[in-house]
C-alpha cells in the first residue's frame, strides 16, 4: 500500500512541476504539496489551499525559504 502512495504524491509533485514551468531546485517543495494533496484526498477532508501574499509567494513558499 506504501508503494502507491508514493507513486501517487511522486506522479503528482512531477505534475506540480510541469505546471510550474518545471523550475530548478523546488523538488522538496513540489513533494510536500503532493503528499499534503494526497493525504488529504485520502483522508475525505476539504483541501485546505495557501492564502497568497500581496508579491505572489504563497505562506507555505514563505516558510520553505526560512
Amino acid at each position: 500500500m506504501e508503494v502507491e502512495k508514493h507513486r501517487r504524491i511522486e506522479q503528482r509533485a512531477y505534475a506540480v512541476w510541469e505546471a510550474e514551468g518545471q523550475p530548478h531546485g523546488r523538488h522538496e517543495e513540489h513533494w510536500l504539496l503532493a503528499a499534503r494533496q494526497i493525504e488529504v484526498e485520502d483522508s475525505g477532508r476539504p483541501a485546505d489551499k495557501p492564502k497568497k501574499r500581496r508579491n505572489g509567494e504563497s505562506s507555505a513558499r514563505k516558510k520553505l525559504k526560512k
